[in-house]
């Protein structure tokens, strides 16, 4: 995770394991429909599998409720708990972890994948969260005074789509695709930081 900021605000960029899982399920479920439905589906797509039947009704809430327990930061668990052989952390969400089991392996590869793909964009950037903190210092000269207590979490994650999507308080995902482009982010990311600071 990177992080930039002060004692009064904080940015903070990631690629979470978790998402990346969450999202992958999501799309290999044909849920993208009922589930976070503003945020687009991943590419490239996970390699497809036979699921079981599943009751999807079922599975569409379970898998709603695991997301809110891991898509803002300070609920995530910093180790994932999807771990097998038995996937505990589905033990009341029987239809979600019938899902992980049939796909775990080549869903776990996928995301291992598009991680060390994210962690190779990051080293190739010369200041990784520069861009961010001479925004928000530009905004503090402007106003000729400090920022007010804020935090953002970047979720960057690689989906079908450019653009970024709030999905909780402090916590919004943005594609690969916009955070690649440095005149983009920086573009998007100035009237948030106006916002905030």
């Amino acid at each position: 995770m990177l992080v930039e900021g002060s004692i009064r605000w904080q940015i903070t960029e990631d690629c979470p394991r978790d998402l990346l899982l969450a999202l992958a399920l999501r799309d290999l479920a044909g849920l993208s429909g009922e589930c976070e439905e503003q945020v687009p589906p991943v590419i490239p797509e996970p390699d497809p599998v036979t699921l079981p039947d599943i009751d999807r009704r079922a599975l569409a809430a379970q898998w709603r409720g695991w997301w809110a327990g891991i898509v803002r930061r300070e609920t995530r668990p910093f180790i994932s708990q999807v771990r097998p052989p038995h996937f505990e952390v589905f033990d009341r969400a029987l239809e979600l972890q019938d899902l992980v089991y049939c796909c775990y392996d080549s869903v776990t590869a996928w995301v291992e994948e598009r991680h060390a793909e994210y962690l190779a964009a990051v080293k190739a950037r010369e200041h990784p969260l520069a861009d961010a903190y001479e925004l928000v210092q530009r905004r503090q000269f402007e106003l000729r005074r400090q920022t007010g207590s804020f935090r953002l979490d970047l979720e960057v994650l690689p989906v079908a789509e450019p653009g970024a999507w709030v999905v909780a308080p402090d916590t919004v995902i943005i594609s690969e695709s916009l955070r690649d482009d440095p005149n983009a982010f920086r573009e998007w990311l100035k009237p948030v930081v106006i916002a905030l600071v």
